[in-house]
């Protein structure tokens, strides 16, 4: 199963090596939505531990993942297992942009050819 989330990145962790061929590092991104903060735990493995170094704590990331799951011992692990980040644009464009005077040409502004035919047909 994959899944992707957005968040900012909250802290990286060093990489750990877990056996001889085998490595692993975690990473916390911070979802800011309804009435409580949620810090999210991510794992990287292998060749993909060094694909969080390029983000900085507080860069607006997307993670996609996959989930994993495990039994030992009769205990039951789970691990979001994160294979590609991506920078989010942390500028977007204004829902309600702001408009200067000079962007409205007025009729002085109108090409001749126009101006000549224009009549103002307003009832006002």
């Amino acid at each position: 199963m994959s899944f992707e989330i957005q968040g900012k990145l909250h802290k990286k962790f060093d990489t750990e090596s877990k056996t001889a061929t085998f490595q692993a590092r975690e990473f916390v991104i911070l979802i800011e939505e309804g009435n409580y903060p949620q810090y999210i735990k991510f794992q990287l493995t292998q060749d993909k531990c060094d694909i969080v170094d390029q983000f900085e704590t507080g860069n607006e990331i997307k993670v996609w993942f996959d989930l994993r799951g495990r039994e030992w011992n009769e205990k039951y692990f789970t691990n979001l297992n994160a294979w590609k980040i991506e920078k989010v644009n942390q500028d977007p464009i204004s829902e309600n942009p702001k408009y200067e005077e000079s962007d409205f040409p007025i009729d002085s502004d109108m090409p001749e050819e126009i101006s000549d035919n224009f009549e103002d047909d307003l009832p006002f």
